[in-house]
């Protein structure tokens, strides 16, 4: 189904993978006629091409590029404008726009939401955007009906920004990435490597993107296969695929932990661009006659069955078939991996769903970007068509990624199909991907086509006693558990036939409601502010000293940005970076806000001329232990934080928040074993927080232990590769190091002023 390659491998003319082992040359000589180097045959990919296209660095080690346009929603986007206009914002400088799919309902939040819609539609008119108002799309189906484009990049401050299928290299950030972009600055990251995802046969009836794209996430996202690795799609079976399958499975390899994705384009992909009216968008893309891949991912479509990924992560799947042959025994491991998950803070079971030797869901969901597409609704109703959901606890509801999906399914009849079997059809709307929309019941089972099924993405509150549990599906499957009641049954079941009618795209709707400024910036225009939306507080530069203290210590195998900054309710409050920060680790470490808050009064001391240990009486110890071995430290050198130890934090969405409510906290670093994702990493940056890191089963310190770094500005600034650092504690100084990783100059700069927003201030 699914196979690793080891190594890199070889591909011949789009179809013919040989490992690059020792008989690789001779095996391309026999079949070319000509010697190969792997370095120029890495210069083949689709993916090296693009990164060449849009580098201007000089060099393609060290890559520095410039996106075509950018993208973000509504819980992103007021402070990456706000700390762009900080910096000196004048005008967008590329197509950049603003969607309003997450925040939409303003039931949640009042009238704040609508303050940061009405933000950002006056900042469209000032500085030249794109604004879509709520309910019209999500932000990713509304990129790929009229951003994308062959052989295009384009960033966005959401991490499923995916538009590999269409030929366009995407990438998912945190904000302060796309305020560079806007201040005419570069995206600086050194060449990745390129995986191979080398595709053959078809999916059979019932196997949707869904499944194809949670196989190939259980097999390569904890071994770290793709880790910041563009995939590249290829093969003959990529033929088989339509353009909305494709982008069923793109959208998905975010779970991966990728740093991006391509795929070779063909007429199915041209048909897509026609069909939405931009025909000039489309390029084909293939790699050349022999490119190398630094890895490879055979992918047999045919072999791949309905899949389901069980809580609390993307990665934890199995066929539905599995689950149903080997009930109990999957639900024991679920049961253990919730121990994990959840801190045992809270029991936690799903046996009690089975019901007569099988698992009753209580909710099933097709929403967003992975679900919303046009070809998964209509399959799901072919499925549906005839039956019902019946009257009991199970409910389904239906989200269309964009209103021109809405009005096709309007015409076509599917939009009643469906409403007749009892399920809701409702507007574009991300809100069941991250806890603000479909909450389920407490100790329910929802079972979704959705992105992610972390803890508390479904609006649990694990410190109130609220659980319930979110499992990722197709949703073919979903439509024929739905048939079944709520018990969990695979498409492949279903023995009817699927209809696949044609989509018609109409734009009209955007055309009527979509405010586009066609890059033409309106000086005069004043911006309308709410009462929530606030400036960045003050920050300062990187001291030479540094007293850290521990304040949260966390050792699951990875933590998620939604552990770091819940989201859902919480996001009410992303334009007031205090009251959100008020939030941070809030369901997994309650009392971190606390710890936080109090040893920021040290710096606040010292930022205010006045002595930290007078602030903060504990520290009195500890100033007097450092000063026996290093006496000149003291006012005028020296910063106080707060710090967190987790194993791999940063693992899913893009969302700057994860960091900067750290920051803003008095968070001077994280300390890791690695960091889940570059983009994680790139905000603790962006903010000027140390991204420290300790080898794997090392732990000099615990929760509560102050930590001193002398000279710790010395060591950023003249690239220290080992920076020495010591536990204060029982009146002794115990050495241990940390290292910062590879930090491109102006990432250390960042660092060094305090922050990206000093950093443009000069």
């Amino acid at each position: 189904m699914i196979k690793l390659l080891d190594g890199g491998a070889y591909l011949l003319n789009g179809t013919e993978v040989i490992p690059a082992d020792a008989e690789a040359s001779a095996k391309i000589q026999a079949a070319t006629g000509a010697s190969v180097d792997p370095v120029e045959a890495k210069k083949n990919t689709i993916a090296y091409n693009i990164l060449a296209s849009h580098n201007t660095s000089g060099n393609m080690k060290d890559l520095q590029i410039k996106f075509d346009k950018l993208t973000s929603h509504d819980i992103t986007f007021v402070g990456i404008i706000q700390t762009a206009r900080a910096s000196g914002l004048e005008k967008f400088p590329v197509p950049y726009v603003l969607t309003n799919c997450h925040n939409s309902l303003c039931a949640v939040g009042g009238t704040i939401n609508e303050d940061d819609h009405m933000f950002g539609l006056t900042c469209a008119k000032k500085y030249g955007g794109i604004y879509v108002p709520p309910h019209q799309a999500v932000i990713h189906q509304f990129a790929r009906e009229m951003l994308a484009g062959g052989g295009k990049m384009i960033l966005g401050s959401d991490s499923h920004t995916r538009y590999g299928a269409l030929g366009t290299m995407a990438m998912g950030e945190g904000g302060p990435e796309l305020v560079k972009q806007l201040l005419n600055k570069t995206y600086d990251i050194p060449m990745p490597g390129v995986v191979g995802i080398y595709m053959t046969g078809a999916p059979i009836p019932g196997v949707g993107p869904q499944d194809v794209a949670l196989a190939i996430i259980g097999a390569v996202f904890a071994n770290g296969y793709v880790k910041n690795k563009v995939m590249e799609f290829v093969g003959p079976g990529v033929a088989n695929l339509s353009a909305d399958f494709r982008i069923g499975v793109d959208v998905m390899t975010t779970e991966t932990t990728c740093l991006s994705s391509i795929w070779r384009t063909d007429d199915k992909i041209k048909e897509f661009y026609e069909k939405h009216g931009r025909s000039e968008e489309y390029k084909e893309l293939n790699p050349g006659a022999v490119t190398y891949y630094d890895g490879m991912i055979l992918v047999e479509l045919d072999k791949i069955r309905p899949m389901i990924a069980m809580p609390f992560h993307p990665s934890n799947t199995y066929t539905i078939d599995e689950v149903n042959a080997n009930l109990m025994d999957v639900l024991d491991d679920v049961e253990k991996r919730a121990m994990v998950s959840l801190d045992g803070k809270i029991p936690y079971t799903l046996k009690d769903k089975v019901v007569d030797g099988k698992l009753l869901v209580d909710q099933g969901i097709i929403a967003g970007c992975a679900g919303g597409g046009f070809e998964n609704i209509c399959d799901a109703a072919d499925i549906l068509r005839g039956q019902n959901i019946g009257s009991d606890a199970f409910t389904l509801s239906v989200y269309p990624a964009s209103t021109p999906i809405f009005m096709e399914i309007a015409k076509n009849g599917v939009l009643s199909d469906l409403l007749a079997t009892g399920a809701i059809v409702k507007t574009a709307f991300c809100g069941p991907c991250f806890g603000a929309g479909d909450t389920p019941a407490n100790n329910a089972l929802s079972i979704r086509h959705s992105t992610r099924n972390f803890p508390n993405r479904e609006g649990s509150k694990i410190q109130n006693g609220q659980i319930s549990s979110v499992a990722l599906m197709d949703a073919r499957s979903i439509a024929a558990t739905a048939a079944n009641k709520g018990f969990l049954t695979p498409a492949t079941e279903f023995a009817g036939e699927y209809r696949h009618p044609n989509y018609f795209f109409d734009s009209t709707i955007y055309a009527n409601r979509v405010f586009d400024s066609k890059g033409v910036a309106d000086p005069s225009v004043e911006i309308q502010f709410g009462p929530n939306i606030k400036d960045w507080p003050e920050m300062s530069a990187l001291p030479e000293n540094m007293v850290l203290k521990v304040v949260s210590e966390i050792h699951d195998p990875v933590t998620t940005t939604d552990e770091l900054i819940p989201s859902g309710e919480t996001s009410s409050f992303r334009s007031n970076p205090l009251g959100l920060a008020e939030f941070t680790l809030s369901r997994k470490d309650p009392a971190y806000v606390g710890r936080a808050k109090e040893v920021q009064k040290a710096q606040k001391a010292i930022e205010a001329d006045q002595c930290p240990v007078e602030a903060l009486p504990e520290m009195k110890p500890v100033m007097d232990t450092i000063k026996k071995t290093y006496p000149e430290v003291g006012r005028g050198n020296i910063g106080v934080g707060s710090t967190i130890f987790a194993v791999k934090p940063g693992d899913g969405s893009a969302r700057e928040q994860a960091a900067s409510c750290q920051k803003v906290l008095g968070g001077w670093a994280n300390i890791a074993n690695e960091y889940a994702t570059k983009r994680y990493r790139s905000n603790l940056i962006n903010w000027g927080m140390l991204p420290f890191l300790i080898p794997e089963g090392e732990l000099p310190f615990a929760n509560g232990d102050y930590l001193f770094v002398p000279d710790v500005r010395k060591a950023v600034a003249e690239k220290a590769e080992v920076i020495k650092a010591y536990v204060v504690k029982e009146d002794t100084l115990k050495e241990f190091e940390l290292r910062l990783g590879d930090l491109t100059d102006d990432e250390r700069e960042i660092i060094l002023k305090g922050c990206l927003i000093n950093y443009y201030k000069g």
